[in-house]
């Protein structure tokens, strides 16, 4: 009795059932999609960031106090301490070497251009030369290599039309190559082509100026040239002073922010095993004993902040959604429920429960949910794939987890929909609906 009720409701309004099953697989389909969307958002994110610049600073642990104006560090070379340059392959082998993208080392070396031949009476102009790495390629061990530099670090640095960057191999010929920023190339009317030269100390270097850098910082008044002739010039060898580091990392929480030296055991190991950037720079410090690691924390804030807000308006999309099903569903059912007063009527009077009436209609929404609900789920992966490459480039992985969440959440919308109507339906009084009234 209860399946051929239930049959004929479905072959009586077949539009109004296909009505609410297309209602709930709309709701569904954007629910699916945000929440895949959702999933994949923070390190979709993250590597979006990570293409702006470094987000982690690493300097000596025992150091002097630093003298920097504008981002450009101005003691003298034999002033505080340094960094050994072949430790670094060790960013590569430890616990987060995978969300290590790139790094970068400096050696801020003050040195003076020597004046123009052709206008010897010229003073010398004090200028920084700035060493670090553009492409290179360093052995990590196990016959593996890894690409870094502040291509991937500072990749917003660009050469004027006409340049390129100085090949870092240069540094140990006769001549080495050289790129000069556009303010310090503007005030001394240097052209890409130049040769110049410079001295520091004792040390000299006659350097092949390959391109005029812009990178809208105090880079732009000085001169980049491979970190191997800034050793040199610096009489430290296989030195940096500096290091930017550019790594994957998960928005900070409260646990991001507390003290790792008053966290319990339970707390300290969740809080090392999450890809904040305090977490990993603690990594980088075990990693190469006698530096300081700190994220940069203007940067970390901001990419915190946005991705809350996109994470906040996805959790809003899909709360429409489903609104927007429920309401649906509502409309449906008020509807069917008018129109099947008369059988309800004669239910109840043949001695039927609201409970029992309320058990019909609910058993056919669960049907209309579990069919929508599937439905839906297919078609938001494929929304999800689709508004994934859109914005991110990158397709987003279909998650069979949210199979059972889609059809949970549409069962729930359909039944929440019906509350109403039903509530509506167990006021009926059967007697006034036989008798027509």
């Amino acid at each position: 009795m209860y399946l051929r009720i239930v049959t004929e409701s479905f072959t009586r309004t077949p539009r109004r059932k296909l009505l609410t099953a297309a209602a709930l697989a709309l709701g569904m389909a954007v629910a699916t999609a945000t929440l895949t969307v959702a999933l994949d958002v923070g390190d979709n994110l993250e590597r979006e960031f990570r293409t702006f610049g470094a987000n982690l600073i690493v300097t000596p642990k025992a150091d002097t106090l630093p003298l920097q104006i504008g981002g450009v560090d101005y003691r003298p070379v034999d002033a505080g301490a340094y960094l050994p340059e072949d430790e670094l392959p060790k960013l590569k082998q430890m616990f987060w070497r995978n969300n290590i993208v790139g790094f970068s080392p400096f050696l801020d070396v003050p040195v003076q251009i020597a004046p123009n031949p052709s206008n010897s009476a010229a003073p010398a102009v004090p200028v920084t030369l700035i060493g670090t790495w553009v492409r290179h390629t360093l052995d990590i061990g196990g016959g593996e290599t890894f690409q870094t530099g502040v291509l991937k670090t500072n990749p917003w640095w660009q050469i004027e039309t006409g340049g390129r960057w100085f090949g870092e191999e240069s540094a140990k010929d006769r001549t080495a190559e050289c790129v000069v920023g556009q303010t310090l190339e503007q005030r001394n009317h240097m052209h890409t082509g130049d040769v110049i030269q410079v001295r520091a100390g004792q040390e000299t270097a006659s350097l092949h100026v390959t391109g005029i850098a812009v990178t809208g910082g105090p880079e732009d008044d000085a001169i980049l040239a491979p970190l191997g002739l800034a050793q040199r010039l610096a009489g430290k060898p296989g030195k940096f002073r500096r290091m930017m580091v550019s790594a994957i990392t998960k928005p900070e929480d409260a646990l991001s922010r507390r003290d790792p030296r008053t966290m319990t055991g339970a707390d300290f190991d969740r809080w090392s095993c999450s890809a904040y950037p305090s977490s990993i720079a603690y990594g980088i410090e075990q990693a190469l004993p006698g530096v300081e690691a700190r994220p940069v924390r203007h940067v970390a804030e901001g990419e915190g902040r946005i991705l809350s807000r996109i994470s906040a308006l996805l959790w809003v999309v899909t709360l429409a959604a489903l609104i927007g099903a429920a309401l649906a569903v509502a409309a449906t059912a008020a509807t069917t429920v008018l129109e099947r007063q008369r059988e309800i009527g004669l239910m109840k009077a043949l001695g039927a429960s609201n409970a029992l009436v309320a058990t019909f209609f609910m058993s056919e929404q669960v049907l209309l949910a579990m069919a929508g609900g599937g439905i839906g789920y297919a078609a938001g992966i494929w929304l999800a794939r689709w508004l994934s490459l859109a914005v991110f480039g990158a397709a987003a992985p279909p998650r069979l987890i949210l199979l059972p969440v889609a059809l949970a959440l549409a069962v729930v919308v359909a039944l929440m929909g019906s509350v109403i109507p039903l509530r509506r339906a167990a006021r009926f009084d059967p007697a006034p609906i036989l008798r027509g009234e």
